[in-house]
C-alpha cells in the first residue's frame, strides 16, 4: 500500500463529506495530516494508515447512514461498495475504540462478527492518536481536550457521552503508546 490508496482514500473522503458535512471533512483532513507525521513509526504499513484516518468518519456522510452508527456504516460501504482492503475496513469500524459505543448502541454484536478487531496494537493505536488528537475542525489538540470537547457537544448522558468517559483510559493509554513509539523513533 501506498501513495495510490492515499489518493483513493481521499477521492472517496471528499466526495462523501466534503459538500454534505464541511466541518467533518475539515475534521478529516486534519486527522490525515496527522496520520502522515505518524507514519514514520509504522514502515510498510504507513499508507493504510493514512487511508485508514483518511476514511475513519466516512460512515457520517448521509447516504451512508444506515444505522446512525458511523464506523459500522463507513465499514459496510467501503467494504460492500468499495471492496477496500480488509486490513483498511477492519481499522475504520473499529477505529478510536467503536466496539465500546457499539456496546452502548446494541450493536456490539453485529459490529464484533462482522469487523473483528486488528490484532495490531501499534496500527490501531496509530489511528486513535490521529482521530483523538485532532479538533472537529481539523486542528492538532490533546486527547484531554478532544475527550473533553466530545463530552461537552454531546453530554454526559448520551449515548455518545457514556461511550467517550467509557473509552477515555484506553484512548490515554493509546496516545501515551503512539507518543512513546514516536520519542523512539528520530525523524
Amino acid at each position: 500500500m501506498g501513495d495510490h490508496i492515499e489518493k483513493w482514500a481521499t477521492h472517496i473522503a471528499e466526495t462523501e463529506l466534503s459538500s454534505t458535512l464541511p466541518r467533518r471533512w475539515a475534521h478529516t483532513q486534519g486527522v490525515a495530516k496527522s496520520a502522515l507525521e505518524v507514519s514514520q513509526v509504522l514502515g510498510q504499513d504507513a499508507g493504510l494508515l493514512i487511508a485508514a484516518a483518511t476514511l475513519h468518519d466516512v460512515g457520517y456522510a448521509p447516504r451512508l447512514a444506515a444505522t446512525g452508527f458511523h464506523p459500522l456504516d463507513g465499514a459496510r460501504f467501503l467494504r460492500d461498495e468499495r471492496e477496500a482492503d480488509e486490513r483498511l475496513v477492519r481499522l475504520v469500524a473499529n477505529h478510536s475504540f467503536a466496539l465500546l459505543e457499539a456496546e452502548e448502541r446494541g450493536l456490539r454484536n453485529e459490529l464484533a462478527s462482522e469487523f473483528p478487531l486488528l490484532k495490531e496494537p501499534l496500527l490501531v493505536d496509530a489511528l486513535v492518536y490521529c482521530d483523538m488528537t485532532t479538533t472537529p475542525d481539523g486542528e492538532r489538540t490533546t486527547a484531554q481536550d478532544r475527550v473533553a470537547e466530545i463530552r461537552s457537544r454531546y453530554g454526559d448522558d448520551s449515548v455518545v457521552g457514556r461511550f467517550i468517559r467509557r473509552a477515555a483510559p484506553e484512548i490515554f493509554a493509546s496516545v501515551q503508546r503512539v507518543e512513546a513509539a514516536l520519542a523512539a523513533h528520530p525523524r
